[in-house]
């Protein structure tokens, strides 16, 4: 097939060229946005005088007639074409004639490219905020739902503190909720248009590109074109929310994994969100949660592959940025399908409070209320801490916890220990004595489930 480009050489590639330079095998995703880009910049070209109206209303209705066709199957991606441009193009000169061939007029590949990318990734990311938000909304249902439940808090993985469930769930939505805020202004920033930047240097055409702008629903235009068309910055920075985004749901899938193996067996994964062993049929793996910690290690790949791609580019286009596409593209998927499975493992997950309470009296996490129970009667605190540490110690020997340690024994360790020893060390007790702004009581809980849930909104 003869290339669009032909003219300065034959237009003839080996094939094995061919199907390297090729990359309509993964840019014919972007096929909505180059329609309705072009739909634009036929406008645009109308608008000012470049070509009459008429041509660019026909030139319209024939995009309208490709994108519906494409959309609905009719027609399908002819693979020998180079890109998804070229594609377009083909088909609608096929369809209209010699008026189809106007339509690149004042623009480039370069520019348009820059252009689709932006469009289709501005959508992309859009769906994705939408998927965060649900599952921030699932998170804090469930933090709700366990917002009084005991579980011991940890630090070093070593038992450490009394907290809720609730509380240490709600930690995650925190994240998640700054991962919003993160790809909200990484949209935000992406949204200007680089259509008329042209192959780097601009148009001698009059044209128009706010004009386009403003009608593809775009904040602005890039000031500069040589940056208009070498400008991969919206991809790096998409690639890092992802990979920050990904590093989040990883760590929250060790907890899972951990949680809900027979060592701590704090929570039971639905089965439908776990699988067996074809050899071990005592075996419930959370293989869900194991992905998404391993499909983690894929997108900071994808944000490497980009940081590398780009490293020592000189301005403006070079064919090496073929190469942001498949990374960023496969970000998005590995990302929305990690979101998804998520948000369903997390729904129908169920905690075992009576284990993680149990595993928090046998912490001794509440060693610390029981210092500060002395200190509170005057002593100072390093005498208490070393006090509180003989005493968990004799437990151990012993096979008390602090709740059960006879109050004889306790005054045996020091003579300010009286029968309010016992409410002190209270595991509730404990957990609802921390009422400092963001701690873990009941109230600081729900105060937080409010504040994520308004934020969402």
């Amino acid at each position: 097939m003869a290339k669009m480009w032909a003219g300065r050489t034959s237009g003839e590639t080996d094939k094995t060229a061919d199907d390297f330079n090729s990359s309509i095998s993964f840019d014919s995703r972007m096929y909505k946005e180059d329609i309705e880009g072009s739909m634009a910049h036929a406008a645009m070209l109308a608008s000012v005088g470049i070509i009459e109206k008429s041509e660019a209303d026909l030139i319209i209705d024939a995009l309208g007639d490709i994108l519906c066709d494409l959309n609905s199957g009719k027609i399908a991606f002819d693979m020998t074409c180079e890109d998804i441009h070229m594609f377009v193009e083909q088909v609608l000169t096929e369809r209209i004639g010699d008026v189809g061939k106007k339509l690149h007029t004042a623009r480039s590949r370069n520019d348009q490219v820059a252009l689709d990318l932006r469009m289709y990734l501005r959508a992309q990311v859009g769906q994705i905020i939408t998927k965060v938000k649900k599952l921030i909304a699932t998170v804090t249902d469930k933090a709700e739902e366990y917002k009084g439940t005991i579980m011991p808090g940890y630090t070093h993985l070593q038992r450490a503190q009394p907290i809720t469930f609730g509380h240490h769930l709600m930690a995650y939505a925190m994240m998640l909720l700054r991962d919003v805020d993160r790809l909200s202004h990484s949209c935000e920033r992406m949204n200007i248009s680089p259509i008329g930047s042209c192959a780097l240097a601009g148009t001698t055409y009059d044209t128009d590109r706010f004009f386009e702008a403003e009608r593809l629903m775009f904040n602005g235009v890039s000031h500069n074109s040589i940056d208009g068309v070498s400008d991969r910055d919206f991809c790096v920075e998409l690639l890092s929310d992802f990979a920050l985004l990904m590093m989040h749901l990883s760590r929250f899938s060790e907890e899972i994994i951990l949680w809900s193996s027979w060592e701590f067996k704090f929570i039971e994964l639905s089965d439908a969100f776990t699988t067996g062993s074809s050899i071990m049929p005592q075996k419930k793996n959370p293989d869900m949660a194991e992905l998404c910690r391993g499909k983690t290690g894929r997108v900071y790949g994808d944000l490497m592959c980009m940081l590398t791609v780009l490293k020592g580019l000189p301005l403006a286009y070079n064919k090496d940025m073929q190469e942001d596409k498949e990374c960023v593209f496969d970000a998005v998927d590995t990302v929305k399908k990690s979101l998804d499975v998520f948000c369903g493992m997390i729904s129908q997950m169920k905690a075992i409070p009576e284990n993680m309470k149990s595993a928090a009296q046998k912490g001794f996490i509440n060693a610390t209320d029981l210092a500060d129970y002395l200190t509170k009667k005057g002593m100072p605190f390093r005498t208490a801490y070393k006090i509180s540490g003989s005493i968990v110690a004799y437990c151990i020997k012993e096979g008390y916890v602090l709740e059960t340690l006879p109050l004889e024994k306790y005054r045996e360790f020091d003579k300010m220990f009286d029968a309010d020893v016992y409410k002190a060390v209270d595991l509730n007790e404990c957990v609802e004595k921390r009422r400092s702004y963001g701690a873990t009581s009941v109230s600081n809980v729900e105060n937080q489930i409010e504040i994520v849930r308004k934020a969402i909104k």
